[in-house]
């Protein structure tokens, strides 16, 4: 056991000389240059909300200076707003390994889940008259299944909840499938190409909601035939609390696409303001109404710490993370005090979740530490590691902290 007040063991001096080495070798250390973090802070809850980047400010300064400022009305098209929608979708696209022109931002992850499922329900019916279910992902995140509902009590279908896992989970009853990619809860990543196929043999489209899986690891949309994607912007893309979500729309679905909340701006002539809804071809059919500038290039900015970075690279360094706090865990705390929902294996996403009955008041014990994490009741402790900006002797000294503060009396 390692105290807080520099106490040794083996253990820790092995792990500490294990941290150093990851850290040394580490070939996107440099990018956590990228961010804006308080000094001394070990923030795990990336998976929540992504630390600032820290080209967002003079952006954003820029923006309410010059564009808005002194450009006004002519910025949307002088400065290009109009097009930002589509333009920051292709800035995320290469992170869902999808070609350019099939996401759009805007609006939140609710709506675009929302505007999925009833989009693929339409797409679903189009190809094969009265299919009259959705199946839902039985582990899903709440809004999800919300969203989902209310869906189905328009379009008059049933909500079916399923283990995606398993093998009678989708039949031909079957018109969409909403699937989260990572378990919010757990941290366990379903496959994705196996329950894509498994949908589509059974004739039905996939909604997947990749809000903790993007940016964290290499998805493939394109080369699985996912039909439809949503996420947010504020977690592994680092766009800020409320950035706009995407859509993501196979590229031979977007001109069949009739979407449940057409806009002005996905209008095929948007300043004709007709009377009458004709839709955009491509992507833009996707969009909604006016786009939200703030937010939407603070989002575009954000991306920048991207450039150069391999999304393969992110996902080997999410995995040693994660190991490493496991490893630091067993090794550092009473043996039996935590239990694990998380995967031990390479089936988790870029997250470790730890029980225990008390997890709910070791969450600000260990704030006053200087270590972030998050607690989903009842007792669920959830520690996000996002690649770009957490390095290993900030998981070591994680480890260290739970360890202290988890064998110390409650006051």
């Amino acid at each position: 056991m390692a105290d807080l007040d520099g106490t040794t063991s083996s253990d820790l001096a092995a792990l500490t000389a294990r941290a150093r080495q990851a850290d040394a070798a580490d070939p996107l250390a440099a990018v956590r240059d990228r961010f804006t973090l308080p000094d001394g802070l070990v923030y795990l809850d990336g998976n929540s909300l992504g630390a600032l980047p820290t080209a967002v400010r003079p952006r954003i300064d820029a923006l309410l200076d010059q564009e808005w400022g002194r450009g006004l009305i002519s910025s949307w098209w002088d400065a290009d707003w109009w097009r930002a929608p589509q333009r920051v979708g292709d800035l995320i696209a290469p992170l869902l390994g999808a070609a350019e022109g099939q996401v759009v931002v805007g609006d939140s992850t609710s709506v675009n889940v929302f505007r999925a499922v009833v989009s693929a329900w339409r797409l679903a019916n189009a190809d094969d008259p009265g299919r009259t279910e959705i199946v839902v992902d039985d582990t899903t995140f709440p809004t999800d299944g919300y969203l989902a509902a209310s869906a189905a009590r328009l379009l008059g279908a049933s909500i079916r909840r399923r283990l995606l896992t398993e093998s009678d989970a989708f039949d031909a009853h079957t018109a969409v499938v909403l699937a989260n990619h990572v378990d919010y809860r757990t941290g366990r990543l379903w496959d994705l190409p196996e329950i894509t196929a498994r949908a589509h043999h059974a004739g039905a489209r996939v909604v997947w909601d990749l809000s903790h899986s993007a940016g964290a690891m290499p998805i493939d949309l394109d080369r699985h035939g996912v039909d439809l994607a949503v996420g947010c912007g504020y977690k592994f893309l680092n766009g800020g609390p409320g950035a706009p979500a995407y859509l993501y729309v196979r590229s031979e679905l977007q001109d069949r696409l009739e979407q449940p909340l057409p806009g002005w701006s996905s209008h095929a002539e948007p300043f004709a303001m007709e009377a009458e809804y004709r839709p955009a071809s491509g992507i833009v059919r996707a969009r909604g109404g006016t786009p939200e500038i703030l937010s939407l290039l603070a989002l575009e900015a954000a991306l920048t710490v991207w450039e150069g970075v391999e999304i393969t690279q992110v996902r080997a360094k999410s995995l040693a993370l994660t190991d490493f706090f496991l490893d630091c865990v067993d090794a550092l705390v009473e043996p039996g005090r935590f239990g694990c929902l998380t995967p031990r294996d390479d089936d988790r996403g870029s997250q470790v979740s730890l029980t225990a009955s008390d997890a709910a008041e070791l969450v600000p014990l260990l704030a006053r530490h200087q270590v972030v994490g998050d607690h989903r009741p009842p007792d669920v402790l959830r520690f996000g590691f996002a690649p770009l900006y957490v390095g290993f002797a900030e998981v070591l000294r994680a480890a260290q902290v739970l360890a202290e503060v988890s064998r110390r009396p409650h006051h």
